[in-house]
């Protein structure tokens, strides 16, 4: 008996694609706009609170935060968001995708409030305050990762599956182009109303105070896409798949799936109690290892060595923009002038680079395939960071263009490649029953990766120095060779059901001869003919 036979999963499985399947995207995708604003939107505004709360008496250079101060700014939300998406995957799994599908988004809604406020006025509670929220900000982000992940996968067709995974992913980008464009824009507001003096012309006149203003909105408005789709996210049914998979309940993924797909589904419950009973290992069985401890293996490496680069790259760009000449030197700029150079170069970077990676993958994964266009993207990366590394001192130079050309490049083929498809590919290579717990694994994975780029590889840009940074960019590219090898542990995942995938549908096949050999044994013993 293969998935096909359960009613309710070949419903699922061969759907058309419908308005309902556009709703969830867009539902699910919100999350992720609101995950990637809230995520790099404290990368326009670090410069910033460097000016406000850490200026001397009589300074040479503006304000900046302590590296020690300003790796943990940047890096808390990670720690937080890797410690979310292993709690709220774990716990998708035993209550349910949409249980707790709500409760990340009001942790988000309310966090992203709170990460603009604080306790005292010193630099001391302001910081320790944004850090604070920051942290419980990521937990909340974290959780959208695998309960995104898992009900799209979980309600799409096989045929469109990895577009619409894909898709809800993409929002990333849209995220990061409009963390840059909201700051650019509040920015050049506040610029026109508040001018200021340089800081070599006049230091103690360069920071705005209205400043202090400015951080706090721009982080605050990341509250806003996700009170705009808490109600749809309530509304949203469970997945057909955990209602009848793991709960066992045969008539409500009928009731439910027959309703969004506008289908009649038939209720099998018998044949259900089947699949579930040959399916019914836990993710530290040695079942589970056999059938897919490889691919874990492989989901946890790739993303881990994704996000190394990826997350050095984003949360460092503010350091390197000065290197392209998209941004003027600090002690030319007063501090609202820097803000807005350095949201105005995030946004071109994101828009001519970043963006349409996200989409290129949408539109070529169901063509190319999850596994080439993950082998493409490490591989293209590996080799633009290796030439950024050895000419970085000809292109800082004597060539901005060229230099801006390869490193918005490098944002291309990181999401026309593994940032992508890091992403789909555990929402479908593992059994319905630790589909959320395996892609929480893989993405805590990810952003443990994205922590050793906050803390460690954004040392060598802070000072802005040409040695330190030739030798992150050349330690970059050997990690993206690295993910392009580990590449090779999962499979392709393209126009297959996911119980075919999982090998689920095989485990009922399985169990179901063993059955029969059993039954024909008991005959054979009572002198039956069989």
């Amino acid at each position: 008996m293969s998935s096909s036979n359960l009613a309710v999963l070949n419903a699922l499985d061969n759907a058309r694609t419908q308005w309902y399947h556009v709703t969830a995207i867009i539902i699910a995708g919100m999350g992720f706009f609101t995950d990637a604003y809230d995520l790099f939107c404290i990368s326009t505004v670090t410069k910033l609170l460097g000016r406000i709360y850490y200026t001397q008496d009589n300074p040479s250079k503006p304000g900046k935060i302590p590296d020690n101060i300003n790796n943990f700014v940047i890096g808390v939300a990670l720690v937080g968001t890797l410690s979310g998406q292993l709690v709220f995957g774990w716990l998708g799994d035993k209550l349910g995708r949409k249980k707790v599908y709500g409760i990340t988004l009001v942790m988000m809604c309310i966090c992203a409030i709170c990460s603009g406020l604080s306790f005292g006025r010193t630099a001391k509670s302001v910081i320790g305050t944004l850090c604070f929220f920051r942290f419980w900000l990521g937990f909340g982000i974290g959780g959208d990762y695998p309960l995104s992940a898992t009900i799209m996968s979980e309600y799409a067709n096989k045929k469109t599956r990895g577009a619409f995974i894909a898709a809800v992913f993409a929002m990333q980008g849209v995220g990061i182009v409009v963390a840059g464009l909201v700051t650019m824009t509040l920015s050049y507001i506040f610029l026109k109303r508040y001018p200021a003096p340089a800081f070599k012309e006049d230091w103690k006149n360069s920071t705005q105070q209205e400043g202090d203003f400015l951080w706090r909105i721009v982080l605050m408005l990341g509250a806003l896409p996700a009170i705009l789709t808490y109600y749809w996210r309530m509304k949203m049914p469970e997945t057909g798949r955990y209602t009848a998979l793991i709960e066992g309940n045969a008539k409500q993924a009928a009731l439910d799936m027959g309703r969004v797909l506008d289908i009649e589904v038939q209720a099998e419950q018998e044949k259900l109690s089947q699949f579930k009973s040959a399916n019914d290992y836990t993710l530290f069985s040695r079942e589970f290892f056999k059938r897919h401890g490889l691919h874990l293996i492989g989901t946890t490496t790739t993303w881990f060595l994704l996000d190394i680069a990826f997350y050095s790259q984003n949360l460092t760009q503010k350091d390197i923009f000065p290197a392209i000449g998209l941004t003027d030197p600090a002690v030319d700029l007063s501090a609202l002038k820097e803000v807005f150079q350095t949201s105005r170069a995030m946004f071109l970077i994101a828009l001519l680079g970043t963006f349409p990676g996200y989409w290129f993958t949408v539109f070529f994964i169901e063509r190319l395939g999850r596994f080439i266009i993950q082998l493409l993207g490490f591989f293209m990366m590996s080799i633009f960071m290796l030439i950024l590394g050895i000419k970085y001192d000809y292109l800082k130079h004597h060539n901005h263009i060229l230099f801006a050309v390869l490193y918005g490049l490098t944002f291309f083929f990181a999401n026309f490649g593994p940032n992508s498809t890091t992403f789909v590919l555990p929402a479908e290579l593992f059994p319905t029953r630790v589909r959320s717990t395996c892609h929480a694994i893989s993405a805590a994975s990810g952003k443990a990766g994205a922590m050793v780029g906050a803390f460690g590889v954004q040392k060598y840009t802070l000072s802005g120095e040409t040695g330190p940074i030739k030798r992150a960019m050349m330690i970059l590219a050997f990690t993206n060779m690295l993910g392009f090898f580990f590449t090779f542990l999962v499979s392709e995942t393209k126009g297959r059901s996911l119980e075919e995938i999982s090998g689920e549908d095989g485990g009922i096949e399985a169990n179901a001869k063993e059955i029969g050999v059993e039954m024909n044994e008991e005959n054979r013993t009572k002198g039956y003919e069989t």
